[in-house]
């Protein structure tokens, strides 16, 4: 298993949808959405931005979009994911 250090977190990424509630198939994906799940975070409870330093606001199995081309992407066994800066995590999907 990878165990983030410092301000990275380790996101699996989630396929956006083809399918819209009603169960109407879509033929094109939005390509500009990038969605993730928290696999794991470094633990530490603050994280440094910049200058300031704010509470880790992330946890396991939170949904979150990120910014677009940023991270690395690594491979452990069969599984893809992405270790990320948690500055370049925009915003957590509810």
């Amino acid at each position: 298993m990878i165990k983030p250090l410092y301000n990275n977190v380790l996101l699996k990424k989630v396929e956006a949808s083809n399918k819209t509630s009603s169960g109407i198939i879509i033929s094109q994906k939005e390509e500009n959405e990038e969605y993730a799940l928290v696999v794991a975070t470094s633990g530490d409870k603050e994280v440094k931005i910049g200058d300031k330093v704010y509470t880790m606001p992330l946890k396991k199995g939170d949904k979150v979009m990120y910014k677009k081309y940023s991270g690395t992407d690594v491979k452990d066994g069969d599984e893809e994911y992405i270790l990320i800066k948690a500055e370049d995590i925009l915003a957590i999907v509810e």
